[in-house]
């Protein structure tokens, strides 16, 4: 064998070598395409059970939120009426305490006129009596006035 014959059979072999290398290497990556090709061919079904799941999750949600908020619309006339209620109360409330003043205030006045004047016994009661029906009256004639406007 020459020169040339001996180079020829290096390169060979090299070229054995190189072929052996490369053959397990494109195995491997054969096996890794192979692997991969699987995920993705199970990828759509995955993907459509994870999207039917997600959307009766939003399908539930967009429920539960439109149940929430016909009940809210529900007791929203309610809370209304209820702060209604209680500021007329308040109102209400205040002009009685006005009113149980003023009666106060009136029957002093009365019992310092029925003691500065001396009257004693029954014509002192009776003088007394009248004077707190007529104030009484007057009140209530100015309280229909009074509990009109605070209702509105």
């Amino acid at each position: 064998m020459d020169y040339l014959g001996i180079g020829v059979l290096i390169i060979g072999i090299a070229f054995a070598i190189i072929a052996i290398f490369l053959v397990r290497t494109l195995n491997n990556l054969a096996s890794v395409l192979k692997g991969v090709d699987r995920t993705v061919d199970e990828l759509p079904s995955q993907l459509d059970t994870v999207m039917n799941e997600t959307t009766d999750i939003l399908k539930n949600s967009n429920n539960a939120l439109a149940d929430v908020n016909e009940k809210l619309r529900a007791l929203s006339p309610l809370f209304y009426i209820v702060g209604d209620v209680g500021e007329s109360s308040r109102k209400l409330t205040s002009s009685l305490v006005d009113v149980t003043y003023a009666l106060k205030k009136n029957t002093s006045e009365g019992e310092e006129k029925v003691g500065e004047q001396g009257w004693n016994g029954l014509y002192g009661a009776m003088a007394l009596s009248y004077y707190l029906v007529q104030k009484r009256k007057a009140l209530k004639d100015n309280l229909p006035e009074q509990t009109n406007g605070a209702g509105q």
